[in-house]
């Protein structure tokens, strides 16, 4: 009798214990679908940040006699910045650190971009050139917008898979943490006014 309790016992245990594992797997893939669909608005920004840069660059050199190199940077850090590539089912830190940095590479150029059309009057009054300058700034809003909601959602994850005991499963279906967007190490200290 006491045998056949115990085996009821640890029926019931298993049943439970593969129930908590199926849901628990369900939601690792649920939140997972979440990540990848962040991550997927998110280099839609990038991508569209990237399409009014090209457009920009355009409208520039044909408005402006630019100095070469400064065209040139901005199509290289364009190009590398397009390159690189993550999967979001394997958003590591690394992989994350190296695309941030092509972003930020190309956010200088850019910026350098900017400030050298500064010398060009002609350039300012271009009507097509302000209207890529607009959507320039509310894209780069929407990349941040993009990116906060990407960081919300890889905490959900994260959450999910470092919660006891939902972190056993997840080691055992092959869940781990993922990456999250960081601040560039430029913006750690604040930046030096001098009203001279």
């Amino acid at each position: 009798m006491r045998s056949l309790t115990i085996g009821i016992g640890l029926v019931v245990l298993a049943g439970f214990l593969f129930m908590k594992g199926c849901s628990s797997y369900n939601t690792f893939v649920d939140k997972e679908e979440n990540v990848e669909n962040a991550w997927s608005k998110v280099q839609s920004a990038y991508q569209r940040r990237s399409d009014l840069i090209e457009n920009l660059v355009a409208t520039v050199k044909g408005a402006a006699q630019f100095e070469q190199k400064t065209l040139t940077d901005i199509a290289n850090a364009r190009a590398n910045a397009t390159s690189v590539k993550i999967d979001p089912s394997n958003l590591t830190p690394e992989k994350m650190e190296q695309f941030q940095q092509a972003q930020s590479q190309l956010s200088q150029s850019l910026g350098r971009l900017l400030m050298v059309t500064e010398n060009y009057p002609e350039l300012k009054a271009n009507q097509n050139f302000l209207e890529l300058q607009s959507q320039l700034e509310g894209t780069e809003n929407r990349v941040k917008v993009e990116r906060d909601k990407f960081n919300d959602v890889v905490t959900d994850f994260n959450k999910s898979v470092r919660r006891f005991p939902n972190s056993l499963f997840a080691g055992m279906f092959g869940f781990s943490q993922k990456a999250q967007f960081e601040a560039e190490q430029s913006a750690q200290s604040a930046p030096k006014v001098n009203f001279e």
